[in-house]
């Protein structure tokens, strides 16, 4: 079994959600959220902001930790067991430019219902479910956007 770590992100900005599309080869592929691996001397903080920015091109900021999702899959030689840990972002715009090289060919931000019914694993849907109820709390206590939170 070989062991990984992946650290992302559920971007919000005006109360939508930042999803990207991948399609590898023109082979459907689905609706996910940013994340990727740990790169050696980084923390999961650092992960998961460099993730967002390189699959999305968005620079946000990080709110708090909203937990990890686990998972399993094969590869030719062997079982991944992957975590990855989440984090509940902040962007300041709308923009997005999906990274072309990993193969994301949509990005864009989308009400709750839209995303979370977009996106095509059930372990993302429930970490977008548990961050946007923290977005929805931080909001209702004025604490959204205020620095003094993060």
């Amino acid at each position: 079994m070989i062991e990984a770590i992946s650290c992302g992100g559920v971007v919000i900005f005006r109360g939508k959600i930042l999803v990207l599309y991948k399609s590898y080869r023109n082979k459907y592929e689905g609706w996910v959220l940013p994340k990727g691996t740990v790169e050696e001397g980084e923390d999961f903080k650092e992960t998961a902001s460099r993730e967002v920015l390189e699959e999305t091109g968005v620079k946000a900021s990080i709110i708090k930790y909203v937990g990890k999702s686990q998972y399993t899959f094969n590869v030719p030689e062997d079982t991944v067991s992957k975590n990855v840990h989440w984090y509940l972002m902040m962007a300041d715009s709308y923009y997005s430019k999906p990274q072309r090289e990993e193969f994301f060919v949509d990005s864009g931000y989308y009400k709750y219902h839209e995303a979370y019914h977009l996106l095509k694993f059930s372990n993302e849907k429930m970490i977008l479910e548990k961050a946007y109820n923290e977005y929805l709390s931080l909001k209702k206590n004025n604490l959204w956007g205020s620095r003094k939170y993060y």
